[in-house]
């Protein structure tokens, strides 16, 4: 738009006119740093708030990770935990002495006295 036109109307220079401009004046300027107030309260609100969101989000994601490797780990101990159930059974058969005949004849052809062997082919 234009240039503001200049009134040709002269205004009265009273000392009410004059403390009635410096109380608008005031107004002005206080109302202006409200606005700056507000505008920095805000700004650092949604700062805080960003960050706040970031956060809770990076720890959400490192609480999930956290549990993925938890259940596989869970998971790990319990095949684990299976094994050493076998390996305890299999330590117990192996004070056996018939168990230990046993095996050994199986694994490596041992056989007893006028025992004979027969390896039949596996199909």
């Amino acid at each position: 738009m234009g240039a503001p036109q200049r009134s040709k109307v002269k205004k009265i220079q009273t000392s009410y006119v004059i403390q009635q401009e410096k109380q608008e004046h005031k107004k002005a300027q206080r109302r202006k740093k409200k606005v700056i107030r507000f505008s920095i309260v805000v700004t650092m609100v949604l700062a805080a708030s960003s960050l706040f969101l970031y956060t809770m989000m990076a720890q959400s994601s490192a609480i999930d990770g956290q549990l993925k490797t938890k259940e596989q780990l869970e998971e790990k101990l319990r095949t684990l935990q299976q094994d050493e159930k076998k390996l305890k059974e299999e330590i117990k058969k192996l004070n056996d002495d018939k168990y230990i005949a046993e095996l050994a004849r199986k694994q490596y052809f041992l056989s007893k006295e006028g025992e004979i062997i027969f390896i039949t082919p596996e199909e």
